[in-house]
């Protein structure tokens, strides 16, 4: 399994920055791809909330059912696939000076073997470093735009 592990501050409280990102409604908002991310029960948050998501890379659509495996109020929060794409992130949330957050995230990724993984990776493998990058800015830029409303 292929890992990528990104930190970055935000210039939010730790207990803002984590139920905003703990909001599945906020998923396609900054989540690089993410078109659809919709619960698959009444469990909307926490351990073992489960969601039909669907990614956008490049010409290629990739449906996949992920399942919260970890959930620590305001410290971290795991999303694993169960279906689809084999991946997982992890999201870790620390308290910094004056009221900052540091975001820690390791995603984990594994392509299936044979012709329709070296097709598949040829899709994947140029964009997920960028990916990774944008997610963090534009999940930093929306809680801290949330953070001044």
């Amino acid at each position: 399994m292929r890992e990528i592990n990104h930190s970055a501050v935000a210039s939010t409280p730790r207990d803002a920055a984590f139920a905003y990102l703990d909001d599945y409604r906020n998923v396609p908002r900054w989540m690089f791809g993410i078109t659809r991310f919709e619960p698959r029960s009444e469990t909307t948050s926490g351990l073992g909330a489960t969601y039909d998501a669907t990614m956008q890379i490049g010409p290629k659509s990739l449906n996949s059912i992920v399942r919260v495996t970890e959930w620590v109020e305001n410290e971290r929060l795991t999303l694993e696939s169960v279906e689809g794409l084999s991946n997982s992130s992890t999201w870790s949330f620390t308290d910094l000076d004056e009221g900052r957050t540091r975001l820690d995230v390791i995603f984990r990724y594994s392509l299936p073997g044979g012709i329709a993984g070296k097709v598949l990776g040829a899709v994947v493998e140029p964009v997920v470093g960028q990916a990774i990058r944008h997610t963090e800015s534009t999940l930093r830029s929306q809680l801290e735009a949330a953070e001044h409303r």
